[in-house]
């Protein structure tokens, strides 16, 4: 599919979605600071003995081992522990945003802390503009500007400037719809082999492609498609299949056995092994207990199903809905839920344009009124979450604590 609105004013566009991004990262850095006036002096922070600072605090759980690897790299051998099974390690950890932090403290001098939060903040920034662009075609302006707003402002939005992933994702994530959406192929192509490296979100990306590619060869006949254009989809479908692929790849031949990653990532799994589907069914019984439990892992598919397939999403477009639909389903298959759930559903930023009624094709509804009406408590509530996330979950306790 492609644009549907004149560039016009894109420049004005731009500027203000990047203040409505640049405003949510003020509130979240005043969230941080006042938890971090909580936080105890740890090894996380820099040493028992020293007073914790913001950028250290930023740097906190996975953003160590983040640390590790733009210091030291990965091990050529995997660590094994009296069990014999493999052991934690940094090859759970895939290795774009690390190796940028590399660079950036390389070029700068400055230490992991800064750079890395430095990094996830300015891709955040680019994954909200891109997110703004994609959304206006679709949704309007101002719905496009309330959907970043309410993306930028989730409870696990604190990410987005924290030494994670999160932000570099989500700017690859969006520039790969970006891109799809404009039938820039090869382009998607290019940007999915950097998925690959980034983050293991390349599987329901080739599903939402596949949807595209088959949208595109229907209307053929209104749209002829040139030789040049198949090789160029076909070149989009095996780039997320390579990306998907890439990164276990890449372990197996630095390590010399072919299920490192696997391995690796069994490790940070309760059971010890990876098992699809199943770990829902106790986790669901551990928290809402043993009769609702169940009946929450039916309600809650079947309610996004409903979110996605009815009349007031269809404005998103077929790619965004594939998405919505296809990375939750990725996710009911590979993860092991617990409290980085929060995070992971950072990327589901088609849904908060359904949430405030933006979604119906006919853009009914999308004027400022109306949706500031809808999206303003829920701007509320995020913020409050914003604090929960922070203080119960990125918050270390010692000895031991929940990761987030």
């Amino acid at each position: 599919m492609t644009s549907v609105t004149a560039p016009g004013r894109r420049g004005v566009f731009v500027g203000w979605v990047l203040a409505v991004y640049a405003v949510a990262r003020v509130v979240t850095t005043t969230i941080l600071l006042l938890v971090m006036s909580r936080q105890v002096p740890s090894g996380m922070t820099g040493g028992d003995d020293v007073p914790v600072t913001y950028f250290p605090f930023t740097a906190l759980w996975d953003g160590q081992w983040y640390q590790t690897i733009a210091l030291h790299g990965y091990p050529s051998q995997l660590p094994v522990g009296e069990t014999g099974a493999v052991s934690q390690n940094p090859w759970a950890f895939y290795p774009l945003f690390p190796l940028l932090a590399r660079a950036g403290m390389s070029v700068t001098g400055l230490d992991f802390p800064t750079v890395g939060s430095t990094i996830a903040l300015l891709c955040g920034a680019g994954a909200a503009v891109l997110m703004g662009l994609l959304l206006r075609d679709r949704l309007g302006d101002p719905a496009a500007y309330v959907v970043v707003a309410l993306w930028a402002s989730f409870p696990a939005s604190v990410t987005l400037q924290l030494a994670y992933t999160e932000s570099l994702a989500m700017l690859l994530l969006v520039a790969y719809l970006y891109a799809l959406a404009r039938e820039r192929w090869l382009v998607a192509t290019a940007v999915a082999l950097l998925v690959g490296l980034s983050r293991p979100i390349a599987v329901p990306l080739g599903i939402v492609t596949l949807v595209v590619v088959a949208l595109r060869w229907r209307a053929r006949r209104e749209r002829p498609i040139p030789p040049s254009t198949y090789a160029a989809m076909l070149a989009a479908l095996v780039g997320c299949g390579v990306a998907g692929l890439l990164w276990p790849a890449v372990a197996w031949w630095r390590t010399g056995v072919s299920s490192a990653y696997t391995d690796t990532m069994a490790a940070w799994r309760g059971s010890g092994t990876v098992e699809p589907f199943t770990p829902w069914v106790g986790m669901s019984e551990y928290v809402f207990g043993p009769t609702w439990g169940p009946v929450l892992l039916v309600v809650v598919p079947l309610g996004l199903v409903a979110m996605v397939a009815g009349p007031w999403a269809r404005g998103l477009g077929a790619d965004l809905r594939t998405w919505s639909l296809a990375y939750p389903a990725y996710l009911a298959a590979v993860l092991d839920p617990f409290t980085s759930i929060f995070r992971y559903l950072v990327p589901l930023f088609p849904l908060l344009g359904v949430v405030v009624g933006a979604g119906w094709a006919d853009r009914r509804g999308n004027g400022w009124p109306r949706l500031l009406v809808r999206a303003v408590p829920l701007l509320v509530l995020f913020v409050v979450g914003q604090y929960w996330w922070t203080d119960e979950l990125w918050r270390f306790v010692p000895p031991s604590d929940y990761p987030p």
